[in-house]
């Protein structure tokens, strides 16, 4: 990622959105971004149904057995690789 170069009293689109987040945390906390959770997975869940769900979480899943077994083996634990 380039960071542009920034003049006397400009900011990052980093920066900008770091300062945008932190202002949005401190006027609405933590239910607000419950709220907004909850309502993007509802979205989602009508969208694409709940099959879609249970795919990408044995596709997660499956990636944290992946690295499990590639974290044994580089330390010299062997480590089976089963699927």
């Amino acid at each position: 990622m380039a960071n542009a170069k920034k003049s006397q009293g400009d900011m990052t689109v980093r920066e900008a959105g770091r300062k945008g987040g932190e202002t949005t945390a401190e006027r609405h906390g933590h239910e607000f971004y419950e709220e907004i959770g909850r309502k993007g997975g509802e979205k989602v869940r009508d969208e694409y149904g709940v099959q879609f769900y249970e795919e990408i979480g044995h596709k997660g899943g499956q990636k944290v057995r992946d690295l499990i077994e590639e974290g044994k083996r580089a330390m010299g634990m062997g480590g089976s690789r089963r699927k």
